[in-house]
């Protein structure tokens, strides 16, 4: 038996005295067919990989290197009615980083990159040790390609950059009320901006790429939508007017030290909105030091009793009731009239006055006794087709309705007060929209701040609200309140005849009317031999000795609807100057 196991042994020679070591063999046949088996498996894996699980482990490697970007759509073109510029979107870059690949901040120049991003240094610092453990982190929004460049040309590991579009506002605070703004992911926040962001956003686009390990794209795979440009928007307004308009009611609410300001340009005919400006703007392209006071376009959301603008149309209801007319003769002595407990006065005792003699005059108690005689439904009828208490319906975010009491009975003072605009209220833009029935022979057109075609006129939606020729004597009656002994010779222009109605009420407080806090407004059209313009103006808490609508409005109105008649060529209709001394 010892001799059959040395038969089993392999002799090695022993390194140190040359004698044989002996293997065993069933060792050397085991590690060979482990070594085997070991292949045998390696190559069934790789066979079992190629054939059966490609496309799984194709998809897994896509999973980690495609990707799809998307293509940010360009923003519609916001344009005045001739074409100028109002919104444009230019294209600007975003830097942000990987925080997974980004270098440690002691390898990075962070002073240099703070500098180029214009932030702090400390800022920066803290932004991206904040960041650790994400894979995306905007470091800078909306910067100008070239400086966007100047980053990038740092080098450093994870920072890229990407293309998206800022919205840039040519005129500034000029339109901001109206054209509002949007935000950070170019969607509307304010204005025309945000009631038609729908049309103009468009339809971002997308495409699929490669990207290595540290997201950088290296082949573009294939493009799976085109991205669609929002669509183009003309609005209404003249940028020229506007300016102008601006220009205006800014001069006029710093010399009064007014709170705020509004005025309102409409066509008469069509209804669009030529100008509109507030007081106090922002600049839309510079928000840093925006107040939240500064955003709201009062001309469109701000109500406030409208005072003696009314009494054109009173004086309208009692021409349509067929009790009165033009030369209808009203006692007004001795100058005041008792309702109820309430004594209602006017500025002097202008005796008999014709209804002409009322609106030129101003005259409360002249209105109180034709409302009198008419009710209140005959007047609250009027004053309704006009557009008081109803949204004018252009779609403006926060629009107001103002306010027209809606009563099966007024009380006497109450019916009183309507007469001559004390018990409700509305906008600016209401009251320039009613006041084109004076101008459209009697028809009130539907408002809009869009521009309208040739096609839009034929079938613009009217609402008539007194007959065309109650419409023509009142139009006569307001051209005498610019002329001399009028309330409102300083709104006259030379060489053309224009007319219209000023209006003082005392502010609301928290105790009832204040006796020191006045709204002043002129409204009024020209040219009045062939009406086109409808204007308000309305300024907001004047301060100091001079806070009637004739002082303080009125100018305004004048240099308006002289630069319109200018901008537009409307030949002159008045050659004698002599009546129109401002």
């Amino acid at each position: 038996m010892g001799a059959s196991l040395r038969k089993e042994e392999t002799k090695i020679e022993s390194p140190d005295n040359s004698s044989d070591v002996s293997m065993p063999q069933w060792r050397v046949r085991l590690v060979l067919a482990v070594v085997l088996l070991f292949l045998f498996g390696l190559v069934y894996r790789l066979v079992f990989l190629q054939v059966s699980e490609q496309e799984f482990l194709k998809n897994q490697g896509d999973l980690r290197m495609v990707r799809t970007e998307i293509d940010p759509a360009h923003r519609g073109l916001i344009t005045d009615r001739n074409g100028e510029p109002l919104a444009v979107s230019t294209p600007v870059e975003s830097i942000w980083l990987n925080p997974k690949y980004f270098p440690s901040l002691e390898n990075v120049n962070l002073a240099l990159l703070a500098s180029l991003l214009d932030l702090r240094e400390v800022a920066l610092r803290k932004k991206i040790e904040a960041s650790a453990g994400r894979q995306f982190l905007y470091l800078k929004r909306h910067m100008p390609p070239e400086q966007a460049a100047k980053v990038l040309e740092l080098g450093i590991k994870g920072l890229y950059s990407q293309r998206e579009y800022k919205r840039f506002y040519p005129a500034g605070e000029v339109t901001s009320h109206l054209i509002g703004f949007t935000n950070l992911d170019d969607e509307g926040q304010e204005g025309i901006e945000l009631a038609f962001n729908d049309w103009l956003v468009g339809e971002p686009g997308s495409r699929t790429v490669i990207k290595d390990l540290q997201g950088r794209v290296i082949r573009h795979v294939r493009q799976d939508s085109e991205a669609r440009d929002g669509k183009d928007l003309a609005l209404s307004i003249d940028l020229r007017l506007q300016y102008l308009a601006y220009k205006a009611l800014k001069e006029a609410v710093i010399k009064h030290r007014a709170e705020s300001g509004s005025a309102v340009v409409m066509d008469v005919a069509t209804g669009e909105v030529l100008a509109m400006v507030n007081q106090p703007s922002y600049n839309p392209n510079d928000r840093s030091r925006l107040k939240v006071n500064s955003l709201r376009n009062r001309a469109v959301t701000d109500s406030f009793e409208p005072g003696s603008t009314i009494k054109a149309f009173t004086v309208a209801t009692a021409l349509a009731s067929g009790r009165y007319a033009a030369s209808t003769k009203i006692n007004t002595s001795p100058g005041y009239i008792r309702v109820g407990r309430k004594t209602i006065r006017d500025h002097a005792n202008y005796g008999q006055l014709d209804l002409t003699g009322i609106i030129k005059k101003s005259s409360n108690v002249g209105t109180t006794k034709l409302a009198q005689n008419l009710g209140s439904d005959l007047i609250w009828s009027t004053l309704f087709r006009a557009g008081f208490g109803q949204a004018p319906g252009t779609g403006f975010p926060g629009e107001g309705n103002g306010i027209l009491p809606m009563q099966r009975e007024f009380r006497p003072i109450e019916l009183a007060t309507l007469s001559y605009g004390y018990g409700l209220a509305a906008t600016p833009l209401q009251l320039a929209n009613a006041y084109t029935s004076f101008g459209n022979n009697g028809f009130r057109p539907e408002v809009t701040l869009l521009a309208r075609s040739a096609q839009d006129l034929v079938s613009i939606r009217q609402e008539k609200v007194m007959p065309e020729r109650v419409a023509a004597q009142v139009l006569q009656m307001l051209e005498t309140v610019t002329h001399k002994g009028g309330t409102a010779k300083r709104a006259a222009v030379p060489f053309y005849r224009v007319g219209g109605k000023t209006g003082t009420v005392h502010k609301v407080g928290r105790d009832g009317y204040q006796d020191d806090k006045y709204v002043a407004y002129f409204a009024g059209l020209a040219p009045i031999s062939d009406p086109r313009y409808s204007v308000v103006v309305t300024i907001n808490g004047p301060s100091g000795d001079r806070y009637y609508g004739g002082e303080v409005a009125a100018p305004v109105f004048s240099e308006v609807v002289s630069a319109a008649m200018r901008l537009n060529n409307i030949a002159p209709d008045a050659f004698d100057t002599t009546a129109m001394v401002r």
